[in-house]
Parts: structure tokens; sequence; C-alpha cells
């Protein structure tokens, strides 16, 4: 494996790990949507600065890539809403956060591997199985106390 082919997986990590403590760190007393706006607001403007520092393109650039967008840009958005509001919400009624992204990420192996095989025509080997049976057994094993 390459450099190439693992940093985006380092990516996803760091900002995950970052991303539940800062998502756990908000304060149960504010409404779960308020810091989402702000979130959002700083999220266009880091994007923006990543848009032209790596695209190398103007402005126009931006526009020209704005006319290549279909259903699954805009329900992106919303469904980027729903994570991050399912997220507050968990931590706000007392979710551990060493528990609730385990929880989560475990039942959507499972589920996505599903979806994989209805939508996309991806194989299910007996390993892919394998691995979601040890997914639901970790959760059985986190979720006892």
């Amino acid at each position: 494996m390459t450099l190439d082919y693992l940093w985006p997986i380092g990516l996803l990590m760091i900002a995950n790990i970052l991303y539940q403590v800062c998502a756990k760190e908000i304060p149960t007393a504010m409404d779960a949507f308020a810091p989402l706006i702000i979130c959002y607001a700083i999220a266009t403007i880091v994007t923006l600065l990543c848009y032209f520092i790596y695209s190398g393109a103007g402005p126009g650039g931006l526009f020209d890539e704005y006319a290549k967008v279909n259903w699954a840009v805009i329900a992106l958005g919303i469904t980027a809403v729903g994570l991050e509001a399912g997220y507050v919400f968990c931590y706000k009624i007392g979710w551990e956060v060493s528990v609730a992204y385990v929880v989560q990420a475990a039942a959507m192996a499972a589920m996505l591997l599903l979806v994989g095989y209805i939508i996309y025509n991806e194989g299910i080997s007996w390993n892919k199985i394998a691995g979601v049976g040890v997914c639901v057994a970790g959760l059985i094993l986190i979720n006892r106390e």
C-alpha cells in the first residue's frame, strides 16, 4: 500500500477523532442546530480556501464546477446536517464518546454491505460477513456493563 492510498484514511481518522471530541464538548444548554450554523459557515470558508489552493482555479472555475451539480450533491448537504445533528443529540442525551461512534460505525458497516450489494452490485464474501459478525460481537461487548 502506498501513501497515496493511505493518507485519506489517516485524514478521516484524525478528523473523526477531533470531530467527536468537538461534538461532545458542545454545551448541552445550547440548541443543537445553533452550533451547526457556525460550523457550516466556517466549513464554507475552509472549503473555499481548499478549493482555490488545491484546484489552482479562480472563481470562474468554481462556477464551472457548479454546472456539474447533480442530485447527490444536494442530498449530501442534507445528509450532512443529519449526521452532525445526530451526533450532537447523541452527546446531549448522554452517549459516551467512546461508544456512540463505535455503535454507529459497526451498524453502518452491516448496512453498507447490503447497500453495496443491492445498489452497486458489490460482492458479499464470507470475509465480509465474518467482519460484520465481529462488528456485531463488538457492539454486544461494548454495550455490556
